[in-house]
């Protein structure tokens, strides 16, 4: 007897996970269905987003009378607005969150050509990024996107809050001016190729692997074969050419940097790297924001892609993955930290 309350104790076990399982699924496809919904480039007025929030404190804590005087305060200031005969300045807010591919990036150039069909070089972009970095071509291109507005002389400001670092600093680098929140990781100004090697394993399997080139260097260091001093030192000659050129870019845009001392591919926080002229100004992207809602036009744009249910899906397993390199990413830095 015990045994069947065993067995069907373990049949529960396997139909709950499975049930579960199927549950997740369903809520990942609708979820991704929510985000694809539809595609197109969505733009909110921040100056109205703060003065609703404002409004809604003042009607929770402000007693009647009090409530009615702010009311009709802020109904003057808003007619005086309407009657000026000249509009403000704008500044256009971008949000960049990256990851190891930047897959942001189409969003990030549809952003940008809008941009460019409308703000005058009287204007300002305002670009909230948040990049550990990744691939190399990604984040050149990322790059790239934020350069088409510098070439077009609209003012450019990116604001560090989290972490520029890498390709992410790439992007940072080209901003006429930097932002960072005191403990902001900024730099990173290197280049890195982690690849394991399988061989070991392979032989002990009796496995043989296989690989026939055309081309010297079509392939160097690999996964499965072995490597050779020849075949590393290719891969470091690459990776020392890359660093060159991520040197050269950053060069370009902040010729002041002592790229000798800082593109060691260490990292630093707000404050030091503000001291290595990493960054221009201590400032979280809050404190710019509500101050430059004083004086300026607020709009934050957003561009949404719709993309097929599979791919959908898929991102998914794909932000799974980078949450656990962010995960190892984060381990890495805090390890540094002083303790």
């Amino acid at each position: 007897m015990s045994e069947f309350f065993l067995e069907y104790g373990l049949f529960l076990l396997k139909a709950i996970t499975i049930v579960i399982a199927i549950v997740a699924v369903i809520g990942v496809a609708a979820a991704a269905g929510r985000r694809g919904a539809h595609e197109g480039l969505e733009v909110e007025n921040l100056n109205k987003r703060y003065r609703d929030l404002a409004h809604a404190l003042k009607k929770a804590i402000l007693k009647k009378a009090e409530r009615k005087q702010s009311e009709k305060a802020e109904k003057a200031r808003a007619k005086a607005e309407g009657k000026e005969e000249t509009s403000r300045p704008k500044t256009f807010v971008i949000d960049f969150k990256g990851d190891l591919r930047a897959s942001a990036v189409p969003s990030l150039r549809e952003e940008v050509s809008a941009l460019l069909n409308v703000a005058t070089p009287e204007d300002e972009v305002v670009v909230r990024l948040e990049n550990h970095g990744g691939m190399v071509h990604e984040h050149g291109l990322a790059a790239s996107q934020l350069v088409r507005l510098r070439q077009a002389g609209i003012q450019l400001t990116v604001c560090v809050d989290k972490v520029a670092a890498s390709g992410g600093y790439l992007m940072a680098c080209v901003a006429n001016r930097i932002c960072a929140a005191p403990f902001a990781i900024l730099g990173s100004i290197g280049v890195l190729a982690q690849i394991p090697n399988f061989r070991r394993a392979l032989d002990s399997h009796g496995v043989d692997f296989e690989q026939i080139t055309a081309g010297k260097y079509k392939r160097t260091v690999t996964m499965f074969g072995e490597n050779t001093d020849e075949d590393r030192a290719k891969l470091k000659e690459e990776l020392e050419e890359v660093h060159a050129l991520f040197k050269e870019a950053v060069a370009e845009y902040r010729p002041d940097l002592d790229l000798d001392k800082v593109a060691t591919g260490e990292h630093w926080l707000g404050t030091r790297a503000l001291e290595l002229g990493l960054a221009d100004e201590i400032r979280t992207s809050d404190e710019l924001l509500r101050e430059r809602a004083e004086e300026r036009d607020l709009y934050l744009l957003s561009y949404k892609i719709k993309r097929p249910i599979r791919n959908r899906l898929m991102s998914g397993v794909d932000s799974a993955l980078e949450r656990v390199s962010d995960a190892r990413w984060r381990r890495g830095v805090e390890s540094r930290l002083p303790r």
